[in-house]
């Protein structure tokens, strides 16, 4: 680990003005960005501390949505009863996604800034365009079994890690920041996380400084039905190869909502218009979900290794459906 200056920020504007030099990151409970800086992947010349802001709130709004702090620990928010009872969806992931031990260091911010897991981005000796842009990407054609097969680019495979960042994207999460001027904005889930393209190296459309505040989840929907299936190597906490966050309404025998987001396929927690349009209004049965799942892959691309994940990400997909509206 290379010698970094360590700042602690008192308010989350402090925070965002000493973050806005180039070098300089925010940490947390530091779960994921302690782990890079120890191999080098990452290199901060500094660090804001801001793991003592007062963000570790859950709050009811009068809309009966919720706002989450950016310091709220993940065991927390997977174990609120507001949570439990009318988003399910996401305390599942939430527990789905790590041990207990890193659950409780772990930020609601930090969860949606994770970096990828892939091999090559975490081996330096190895070219990785997302750590050094431009040396190219060692996934294609190498050992790519946990990699995307959705939304790639020649330049990246990678996958995003986060399971509760799928969830937050079946249940259309707000996420609110402070800048480096001072200004806020309120980014909508489906916008934060960006596809690979010919820039792997950015992960987000965050700008320099600009910090998590919170984020804003919409009331939840009247007899929803929520699941979050994770298909993974092992079940003590292993990353996913497929996951699916489902939120859908049935009424009258056919479905009037389908929220669906998947994980362990791409570069960002994927959702597609196209699969959710299939679904509704339509009534259950195995020949519609088959016809979704169809959409799901239609341009999916394995690179070798991880060939399996097309079929593997149409088995789960139907199986979620069938569990949770019972058509067979």
């Amino acid at each position: 680990m290379k010698l970094f200056d360590y700042q602690r920020a008192d308010t989350p504007e402090q925070a965002a003005a000493s973050a806005v030099a180039p070098g300089t990151r925010f940490i947390a409970g530091g779960t994921n960005l302690l782990d890079l800086m120890k191999l080098q992947v990452e290199t901060p010349e500094r660090l804001v501390d801001v793991s003592r802001l007062e963000l570790a709130k859950i709050e009811t709004r009068e809309d009966g949505g919720v706002t989450i702090g950016a310091m709220v620990p993940n065991s927390d928010l997977a174990a609120d009863p507001h949570v439990i009872r009318n988003y399910p969806v996401l305390s599942r992931a939430l527990l789905a996604g790590a041990t207990g031990q890193l659950r409780n260091k772990a930020t609601t911010g930090g969860n949606l800034l994770q970096r990828t897991r892939c091999y090559y981005f975490y081996d330096v000796a190895t070219p990785c365009n997302k750590r050094e842009p431009g040396s190219g990407c060692s996934a294609i054609g190498g050992v790519n079994r946990i990699l995307a097969i959705l939304g790639t680019s020649d330049q990246c495979i990678a996958t995003h890690p986060s399971d509760m960042a799928v969830a937050m994207r079946a249940l259309d999460a707000t996420i609110v920041t402070v800048k480096a001027d001072g200004d806020r904005r309120r980014i909508p889930m489906a916008e934060f996380h960006r596809l690979p393209g010919d820039r792997p190296h950015i992960d987000t459309i965050l700008e320099q400084g600009e910090l998590i505040t919170h984020v804003e989840l919409p009331s939840p929907p009247p007899g929803g039905r929520h699941a979050y299936r994770k298909v993974r190597d092992r079940a003590s906490y292993a990353f996913a190869l497929v996951s699916v966050a489902a939120v859908i309404e049935v009424e009258d025998g056919r479905i009037a909502k389908a929220a669906l987001a998947f994980g362990g396929l791409a570069h960002k927690p994927w959702r597609d218009p196209e699969v959710e349009h299939i679904l509704i209004g339509q009534t259950p049965g195995k020949a519609l979900f088959e016809a979704a799942a169809d959409a799901l892959v239609r341009d999916a691309r394995g690179f070798g290794h991880n060939d399996f994940k097309i079929p593997l990400a149409r088995r789960t997909l139907i199986a979620t459906l069938q569990d949770l509206t019972g058509g067979r």
